[in-house]
Protein backbone atom coordinates (compact mmCIF):
# COMPACT_ATOMS: atom_id res chain seq x y z
CA UNK A 1 0.00 0.00 0.00
CA UNK A 2 3.05 2.26 -0.14
CA UNK A 3 2.53 5.53 -2.01
CA UNK A 4 6.25 5.82 -2.63
CA UNK A 5 7.36 2.47 -4.03
CA UNK A 6 10.81 1.39 -5.11
CA UNK A 7 12.74 -1.84 -5.46
CA UNK A 8 14.58 -4.31 -7.66
CA UNK A 9 12.60 -7.07 -9.34
CA UNK A 10 14.11 -10.27 -10.70
CA UNK A 11 11.65 -13.03 -11.53
CA UNK A 12 11.26 -15.97 -13.89
CA UNK A 13 7.57 -15.13 -14.18
CA UNK A 14 6.31 -13.19 -17.19
CA UNK A 15 3.58 -11.28 -15.29
CA UNK A 16 4.08 -9.78 -11.81
CA UNK A 17 1.94 -7.54 -9.58
CA UNK A 18 3.78 -4.45 -8.25
CA UNK A 19 1.43 -2.28 -6.17
CA UNK A 20 -2.05 -0.78 -5.89
CA UNK A 21 -3.51 2.64 -5.11
CA UNK A 22 -6.95 4.22 -4.89
CA UNK A 23 -6.93 7.33 -7.05
CA UNK A 24 -9.33 10.25 -6.91
CA UNK A 25 -11.62 10.67 -9.90
CA UNK A 26 -9.80 13.78 -11.18
CA UNK A 27 -6.49 14.26 -9.39
CA UNK A 28 -4.73 10.88 -9.47
CA UNK A 29 -1.14 10.85 -10.66
CA UNK A 30 1.55 8.21 -11.18
CA UNK A 31 5.16 9.32 -11.68
CA UNK A 32 7.64 6.57 -12.40
CA UNK A 33 11.22 5.67 -13.17
CA UNK A 34 12.03 2.22 -14.55
CA UNK A 35 15.38 0.80 -15.62
CA UNK A 36 16.28 -2.59 -17.12
CA UNK A 37 18.84 -4.13 -19.51
CA UNK A 38 17.97 -3.72 -23.18
CA UNK A 39 17.51 -6.88 -25.23
CA UNK A 40 17.44 -6.47 -28.99
CA UNK A 41 15.18 -8.63 -31.16
CA UNK A 42 14.50 -8.45 -34.89
CA UNK A 43 11.49 -6.50 -36.03
CA UNK A 44 9.50 -9.64 -36.99
CA UNK A 45 9.25 -10.60 -33.29
CA UNK A 46 6.76 -7.86 -32.56
CA UNK A 47 3.65 -9.11 -30.74
CA UNK A 48 0.40 -7.19 -30.39
CA UNK A 49 2.13 -3.95 -31.32
CA UNK A 50 5.08 -4.08 -28.95
CA UNK A 51 8.29 -6.08 -28.85
CA UNK A 52 8.58 -9.24 -26.79
CA UNK A 53 11.98 -8.01 -25.73
CA UNK A 54 10.42 -5.12 -23.88
CA UNK A 55 8.63 -4.97 -20.59
CA UNK A 56 5.22 -3.39 -20.17
CA UNK A 57 3.54 -1.62 -17.31
CA UNK A 58 -0.12 -2.66 -17.14
CA UNK A 59 -2.71 -0.51 -15.37
CA UNK A 60 -5.81 -2.42 -14.26
CA UNK A 61 -8.77 -0.91 -12.44
CA UNK A 62 -11.27 -2.51 -10.07
CA UNK A 63 -13.99 -3.37 -12.59
CA UNK A 64 -14.94 -7.09 -12.39
CA UNK A 65 -13.81 -7.54 -15.99
CA UNK A 66 -10.34 -6.21 -15.19
CA UNK A 67 -8.30 -6.89 -12.05
CA UNK A 68 -10.61 -9.47 -10.41
CA UNK A 69 -10.69 -11.35 -13.72
CA UNK A 70 -6.91 -11.79 -13.95
CA UNK A 71 -5.48 -11.82 -10.42
CA UNK A 72 -5.06 -15.29 -8.94
CA UNK A 73 -6.50 -16.77 -12.13
CA UNK A 74 -4.52 -19.93 -12.70
CA UNK A 75 -6.27 -20.62 -16.00
CA UNK A 76 -4.98 -17.41 -17.61
CA UNK A 77 -1.51 -17.02 -19.07
CA UNK A 78 0.31 -13.73 -19.60
CA UNK A 79 -1.36 -12.97 -22.94
CA UNK A 80 -4.81 -13.69 -21.50
CA UNK A 81 -4.10 -11.32 -18.62
CA UNK A 82 -3.03 -8.64 -21.08
CA UNK A 83 -6.11 -9.20 -23.24
CA UNK A 84 -8.50 -7.60 -20.72
CA UNK A 85 -6.53 -4.34 -20.92
CA UNK A 86 -8.00 -1.59 -23.08
CA UNK A 87 -5.14 0.08 -24.99
CA UNK A 88 -7.47 2.93 -26.03
CA UNK A 89 -7.69 3.87 -22.33
CA UNK A 90 -3.90 4.19 -22.16
CA UNK A 91 -3.67 1.28 -19.72
CA UNK A 92 -0.43 -0.02 -21.23
CA UNK A 93 2.95 1.67 -20.92
CA UNK A 94 5.39 -0.06 -23.27
CA UNK A 95 8.86 0.50 -21.81
CA UNK A 96 10.70 1.07 -25.06
CA UNK A 97 12.04 4.01 -27.05
CA UNK A 98 9.36 3.31 -29.70
CA UNK A 99 6.68 4.41 -27.24
CA UNK A 100 7.13 8.17 -26.75
CA UNK A 101 4.96 8.48 -23.62
CA UNK A 102 7.16 6.04 -21.71
CA UNK A 103 10.02 8.54 -21.62
CA UNK A 104 12.55 5.78 -22.34
CA UNK A 105 16.08 6.33 -23.55
CA UNK A 106 19.07 4.03 -23.99
CA UNK A 107 21.81 4.55 -21.38
CA UNK A 108 25.14 2.70 -21.83
CA UNK A 109 26.74 1.62 -18.57
CA UNK A 110 29.83 -0.58 -18.15
CA UNK A 111 29.36 -2.23 -21.52
CA UNK A 112 25.63 -2.88 -21.00
CA UNK A 113 22.83 -0.92 -22.64
CA UNK A 114 19.98 -0.06 -20.27
CA UNK A 115 16.56 1.32 -21.01
CA UNK A 116 15.87 4.12 -18.53
CA UNK A 117 12.25 5.28 -18.53
CA UNK A 118 11.01 8.33 -16.61
CA UNK A 119 7.54 9.73 -17.14
CA UNK A 120 4.09 9.88 -15.58
CA UNK A 121 0.42 9.22 -16.07
CA UNK A 122 -2.71 11.01 -14.85
CA UNK A 123 -5.87 9.10 -13.94
CA UNK A 124 -9.44 10.13 -14.76
CA UNK A 125 -12.54 8.14 -13.85
CA UNK A 126 -16.18 8.64 -12.89
CA UNK A 127 -15.46 7.83 -9.23
CA UNK A 128 -12.63 6.90 -6.93
CA UNK A 129 -11.14 3.64 -8.15
CA UNK A 130 -8.57 1.12 -7.08
CA UNK A 131 -5.82 0.85 -9.69
CA UNK A 132 -3.45 -2.11 -9.79
CA UNK A 133 -0.03 -1.87 -11.42
CA UNK A 134 1.54 -4.99 -12.94
CA UNK A 135 4.61 -5.73 -15.04
CA UNK A 136 4.59 -8.11 -18.01
CA UNK A 137 6.87 -9.59 -20.67
CA UNK A 138 4.84 -12.27 -22.39
CA UNK A 139 6.85 -14.97 -24.12
CA UNK A 140 10.08 -13.71 -22.63
CA UNK A 141 12.64 -15.24 -20.31
CA UNK A 142 11.53 -13.55 -17.11
CA UNK A 143 11.47 -10.04 -15.68
CA UNK A 144 14.28 -7.84 -14.45
CA UNK A 145 13.58 -4.26 -13.43
CA UNK A 146 14.61 -1.44 -11.11
CA UNK A 147 11.56 0.63 -10.32
CA UNK A 148 10.54 3.75 -8.45
CA UNK A 149 6.96 5.04 -8.36
CA UNK A 150 5.25 7.95 -6.64
CA UNK A 151 1.45 7.68 -6.49
CA UNK A 152 -0.39 10.82 -5.44
CA UNK A 153 -3.84 12.39 -5.11
CA UNK A 154 -3.60 16.15 -5.58
CA UNK A 155 -1.05 18.40 -3.90
CA UNK A 156 -2.58 19.01 -0.47
CA UNK A 157 -0.72 17.77 2.62
CA UNK A 158 -3.90 15.94 3.67
CA UNK A 159 -4.37 14.07 0.38
CA UNK A 160 -1.13 13.95 -1.64
CA UNK A 161 0.33 10.63 -0.48
CA UNK A 162 -2.92 9.13 0.75
CA UNK A 163 -4.90 6.57 -1.16
CA UNK A 164 -8.49 7.79 -1.58
CA UNK A 165 -9.72 5.15 0.88
CA UNK A 166 -7.42 6.71 3.52
CA UNK A 167 -8.65 10.30 3.18
CA UNK A 168 -9.58 11.78 6.54
CA UNK A 169 -7.88 9.14 8.67
CA UNK A 170 -5.22 11.55 9.95
CA UNK A 171 -7.79 14.25 10.75
CA UNK A 172 -10.07 11.69 12.42
CA UNK A 173 -7.24 10.30 14.55
CA UNK A 174 -6.17 13.79 15.66
CA UNK A 175 -9.77 14.64 16.63
CA UNK A 176 -10.23 11.45 18.65
CA UNK A 177 -6.80 11.92 20.24
CA UNK A 178 -7.92 15.29 21.63
CA UNK A 179 -11.21 13.80 22.85
CA UNK A 180 -9.49 10.86 24.57
CA UNK A 181 -6.96 13.19 26.19
CA UNK A 182 -9.94 15.01 27.73
CA UNK A 183 -11.47 11.69 28.86
CA UNK A 184 -8.16 10.60 30.36
CA UNK A 185 -7.76 13.84 32.33
CA UNK A 186 -11.35 13.61 33.54
CA UNK A 187 -10.75 10.03 34.68
CA UNK A 188 -7.61 11.14 36.52
CA UNK A 189 -9.53 13.96 38.19
CA UNK A 190 -12.29 11.62 39.32
CA UNK A 191 -9.64 9.13 40.41
CA UNK A 192 -7.99 11.80 42.55
CA UNK A 193 -11.31 12.55 44.26
CA UNK A 194 -11.98 8.85 44.78
CA UNK A 195 -8.56 8.31 46.30
CA UNK A 196 -9.21 11.08 48.79
CA UNK A 197 -12.23 9.13 50.01
CA UNK A 198 -10.46 5.75 49.88
CA UNK A 199 -12.76 4.60 47.07
CA UNK A 200 -10.23 4.28 44.24
CA UNK A 201 -10.84 0.63 43.45
CA UNK A 202 -9.08 -1.67 41.01
CA UNK A 203 -11.74 -1.48 38.30
CA UNK A 204 -11.54 2.30 38.12
CA UNK A 205 -7.75 2.09 37.92
CA UNK A 206 -8.23 -0.28 34.99
CA UNK A 207 -10.49 2.27 33.29
CA UNK A 208 -7.83 4.95 33.76
CA UNK A 209 -5.21 2.60 32.33
CA UNK A 210 -7.40 1.77 29.31
CA UNK A 211 -7.97 5.47 28.60
CA UNK A 212 -4.26 6.25 28.98
CA UNK A 213 -3.20 3.42 26.65
CA UNK A 214 -5.84 4.57 24.14
CA UNK A 215 -4.28 8.04 24.17
CA UNK A 216 -0.82 6.57 23.54
CA UNK A 217 -2.20 4.44 20.71
CA UNK A 218 -3.81 7.41 18.97
CA UNK A 219 -0.66 9.48 19.50
CA UNK A 220 1.45 6.90 17.68
CA UNK A 221 -1.17 6.57 14.93
CA UNK A 222 -1.03 10.34 14.44
CA UNK A 223 2.78 10.23 14.31
CA UNK A 224 2.67 7.46 11.72
CA UNK A 225 0.07 9.11 9.49
CA UNK A 226 1.74 12.51 9.87
CA UNK A 227 5.07 11.11 8.69
CA UNK A 228 3.26 9.23 5.93
CA UNK A 229 1.62 12.44 4.75
CA UNK A 230 5.09 14.01 4.56
CA UNK A 231 7.13 11.35 2.74
CA UNK A 232 4.64 8.74 1.47
CA UNK A 233 6.45 5.97 3.34
CA UNK A 234 5.86 6.28 7.09
CA UNK A 235 7.39 4.07 9.75
CA UNK A 236 5.76 0.65 9.87
CA UNK A 237 7.19 -0.07 13.34
CA UNK A 238 5.33 2.95 14.74
CA UNK A 239 2.10 1.72 13.18
CA UNK A 240 2.54 -1.78 14.62
CA UNK A 241 3.19 -0.27 18.07
CA UNK A 242 0.04 1.83 17.74
CA UNK A 243 -2.00 -1.27 16.84
CA UNK A 244 -0.60 -3.19 19.81
CA UNK A 245 -1.50 -0.34 22.17
CA UNK A 246 -4.97 -0.07 20.62
CA UNK A 247 -5.55 -3.79 21.22
CA UNK A 248 -4.15 -3.52 24.76
CA UNK A 249 -6.59 -0.73 25.62
CA UNK A 250 -9.46 -2.84 24.29
CA UNK A 251 -8.38 -5.90 26.31
CA UNK A 252 -8.00 -3.91 29.54
CA UNK A 253 -11.47 -2.45 29.09
CA UNK A 254 -12.96 -5.85 28.26
CA UNK A 255 -11.45 -7.41 31.38
CA UNK A 256 -12.78 -4.53 33.48
CA UNK A 257 -16.33 -5.07 32.17
CA UNK A 258 -16.27 -8.79 32.93
CA UNK A 259 -14.96 -8.09 36.44
CA UNK A 260 -17.72 -5.55 37.05
CA UNK A 261 -20.28 -8.00 35.69
CA UNK A 262 -19.06 -10.55 38.23
CA UNK A 263 -19.59 -7.93 40.94
CA UNK A 264 -15.93 -7.10 41.65
CA UNK A 265 -15.78 -3.75 43.55
CA UNK A 266 -19.58 -3.56 43.28
CA UNK A 267 -20.85 -6.44 45.42
CA UNK A 268 -17.60 -8.10 46.50
CA UNK A 269 -13.98 -7.27 47.12
CA UNK A 270 -12.33 -10.29 45.49
CA UNK A 271 -12.80 -12.90 42.76
CA UNK A 272 -12.75 -16.61 43.58
CA UNK A 273 -9.70 -18.66 42.67
CA UNK A 274 -11.63 -20.59 40.00
CA UNK A 275 -12.93 -17.33 38.53
CA UNK A 276 -9.43 -15.86 38.45
CA UNK A 277 -8.10 -18.91 36.60
CA UNK A 278 -10.90 -18.73 34.02
CA UNK A 279 -10.27 -15.03 33.47
CA UNK A 280 -6.54 -15.60 33.10
CA UNK A 281 -7.03 -18.38 30.54
CA UNK A 282 -9.58 -16.38 28.57
CA UNK A 283 -7.54 -13.16 28.46
CA UNK A 284 -4.41 -15.10 27.51
CA UNK A 285 -6.31 -16.73 24.64
CA UNK A 286 -7.74 -13.38 23.56
CA UNK A 287 -4.30 -11.73 23.67
CA UNK A 288 -2.68 -14.54 21.67
CA UNK A 289 -5.44 -14.30 19.06
CA UNK A 290 -4.83 -10.56 18.72
CA UNK A 291 -1.11 -11.21 18.23
CA UNK A 292 -1.85 -13.92 15.66
CA UNK A 293 -4.14 -11.48 13.83
CA UNK A 294 -1.38 -8.86 13.62
CA UNK A 295 1.14 -11.44 12.40
CA UNK A 296 -1.36 -12.87 9.90
CA UNK A 297 -2.16 -9.38 8.61
CA UNK A 298 1.54 -8.56 8.19
CA UNK A 299 2.67 -11.85 6.67
CA UNK A 300 -0.27 -13.39 4.83
CA UNK A 301 -2.59 -10.60 3.69
CA UNK A 302 -2.31 -10.40 -0.09
CA UNK A 303 -1.37 -6.86 -1.21
CA UNK A 304 -3.10 -7.59 -4.52
CA UNK A 305 -6.45 -7.70 -2.75
CA UNK A 306 -8.19 -5.05 -0.65
CA UNK A 307 -8.72 -6.94 2.59
CA UNK A 308 -10.18 -5.90 5.92
CA UNK A 309 -8.62 -6.93 9.22
CA UNK A 310 -11.44 -9.34 10.04
CA UNK A 311 -11.29 -11.09 6.63
CA UNK A 312 -9.03 -13.81 8.02
CA UNK A 313 -9.24 -16.89 10.26
CA UNK A 314 -7.73 -14.88 13.13
CA UNK A 315 -10.30 -12.12 12.58
CA UNK A 316 -13.17 -14.60 12.71
CA UNK A 317 -11.58 -16.04 15.84
CA UNK A 318 -11.65 -12.61 17.48
CA UNK A 319 -15.33 -12.21 16.65
CA UNK A 320 -16.00 -15.62 18.19
CA UNK A 321 -14.11 -14.65 21.35
CA UNK A 322 -16.09 -11.40 21.50
CA UNK A 323 -19.36 -13.33 21.38
CA UNK A 324 -18.05 -15.74 24.04
CA UNK A 325 -17.09 -12.76 26.22
CA UNK A 326 -20.62 -11.40 25.89
CA UNK A 327 -22.14 -14.73 26.95
CA UNK A 328 -19.85 -14.73 29.98
CA UNK A 329 -20.73 -11.09 30.68
CA UNK A 330 -24.47 -11.90 30.56
CA UNK A 331 -24.05 -14.86 32.90
CA UNK A 332 -21.97 -12.82 35.36
CA UNK A 333 -24.49 -9.94 35.46
CA UNK A 334 -27.45 -12.31 35.93
CA UNK A 335 -25.72 -14.09 38.83
CA UNK A 336 -24.85 -10.74 40.44
CA UNK A 337 -28.46 -9.56 40.12
CA UNK A 338 -29.79 -12.83 41.53
CA UNK A 339 -27.71 -12.47 44.68
CA UNK A 340 -27.91 -8.66 44.95
CA UNK A 341 -31.25 -7.51 43.48
CA UNK A 342 -30.80 -4.11 45.15
CA UNK A 343 -28.08 -3.42 42.57
CA UNK A 344 -30.61 -3.46 39.74
CA UNK A 345 -30.57 0.37 39.29
CA UNK A 346 -26.90 0.05 38.33
CA UNK A 347 -26.76 -3.27 36.51
CA UNK A 348 -29.75 -2.73 34.19
CA UNK A 349 -28.38 0.40 32.42
CA UNK A 350 -24.85 -1.02 32.65
CA UNK A 351 -25.91 -4.24 30.93
CA UNK A 352 -27.98 -2.44 28.27
CA UNK A 353 -25.23 0.05 27.42
CA UNK A 354 -22.47 -2.51 27.05
CA UNK A 355 -24.62 -5.05 25.23
CA UNK A 356 -24.54 -2.52 22.39
CA UNK A 357 -20.76 -2.27 22.74
CA UNK A 358 -20.23 -6.04 22.66
CA UNK A 359 -22.21 -6.39 19.44
CA UNK A 360 -20.73 -3.29 17.80
CA UNK A 361 -17.50 -5.05 16.71
CA UNK A 362 -19.15 -8.09 15.02
CA UNK A 363 -21.73 -5.84 13.35
CA UNK A 364 -18.98 -3.48 12.18
CA UNK A 365 -17.06 -6.43 10.72
CA UNK A 366 -20.13 -7.62 8.79
CA UNK A 367 -20.87 -4.14 7.48
CA UNK A 368 -17.23 -3.61 6.48
CA UNK A 369 -16.97 -6.97 4.71
CA UNK A 370 -20.25 -6.80 2.81
CA UNK A 371 -21.74 -3.30 2.98
CA UNK A 372 -18.95 -0.77 2.41
CA UNK A 373 -17.31 -0.25 -1.00
CA UNK A 374 -13.65 -1.24 -0.93
CA UNK A 375 -12.56 2.20 -2.14
CA UNK A 376 -14.11 3.80 0.97
CA UNK A 377 -13.73 0.99 3.53
CA UNK A 378 -10.61 1.93 5.49
CA UNK A 379 -11.55 5.53 6.34
CA UNK A 380 -15.13 4.60 7.29
CA UNK A 381 -14.11 1.62 9.42
CA UNK A 382 -11.45 3.71 11.17
CA UNK A 383 -14.05 6.30 12.21
CA UNK A 384 -16.57 3.65 13.31
CA UNK A 385 -13.97 1.77 15.34
CA UNK A 386 -12.82 4.89 17.17
CA UNK A 387 -16.45 5.87 17.73
CA UNK A 388 -17.10 2.49 19.36
CA UNK A 389 -14.17 3.00 21.73
CA UNK A 390 -15.33 6.54 22.53
CA UNK A 391 -18.83 5.26 23.27
CA UNK A 392 -17.47 2.67 25.71
CA UNK A 393 -15.31 5.16 27.62
CA UNK A 394 -17.92 7.92 27.55
CA UNK A 395 -20.65 5.68 28.95
CA UNK A 396 -18.35 4.63 31.77
CA UNK A 397 -17.85 8.26 32.80
CA UNK A 398 -21.53 9.24 32.81
CA UNK A 399 -23.19 5.99 33.93
CA UNK A 400 -24.44 6.02 37.56
CA UNK A 401 -21.67 3.93 39.00
CA UNK A 402 -21.68 2.44 42.53
CA UNK A 403 -18.12 1.49 43.37
CA UNK A 404 -19.50 -0.05 46.53
CA UNK A 405 -17.66 -2.71 48.43
CA UNK A 406 -19.38 -3.83 51.64
CA UNK A 407 -17.46 -3.28 54.84
CA UNK A 408 -17.57 -5.70 57.74
CA UNK A 409 -20.58 -3.77 59.05
CA UNK A 410 -22.28 -4.14 55.59
CA UNK A 411 -22.29 -0.36 55.20
CA UNK A 412 -22.07 1.30 51.79
CA UNK A 413 -20.19 4.36 50.57
CA UNK A 414 -22.08 6.40 48.01
CA UNK A 415 -21.62 9.95 46.77
CA UNK A 416 -22.87 11.92 43.77
CA UNK A 417 -20.02 13.68 41.99
CA UNK A 418 -20.43 15.57 38.67
CA UNK A 419 -22.77 12.93 37.29
CA UNK A 420 -20.59 10.04 38.51
CA UNK A 421 -21.95 7.92 41.34
CA UNK A 422 -19.23 6.36 43.46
Amino acid sequence: RAKYVRGNLSSKEDWVFLTRFCFLSDYGRLDFRFRYPEVSLPQHSLCRGWAKCCQNILLYFDDPSQWPAVYKSGDKDCLAKESVIRPENNQVINLTTQYAWSGCQVVPEEGTRYLSCSSGRSFRSVRERWWYIALSKCGGDGLQLEYEMVLTNGKSFWTRHFSADEFGILETDVTFLLIFILIFFLSCYFGYLLKGRQLLHTTYKMFMAAAGVEVLSLLFFCIYWGQYATDGIGNESVKILAKLLFSSSFLIFLLMLILLGKGFTVTRGRISHAGSVKLSVYMTLYTLTHVVLLIYEAEFFDPGQVLYTYESPAGYGLIGLQVAAYVWFCYAVLISLRHFPEKQPFYVPFFAAYTLWFFAVPVMALIANFGIPKWAREKIVNGIQLGIHLYAHGVFLILPFPFCTPTKQLGWHRMKLLGLWV
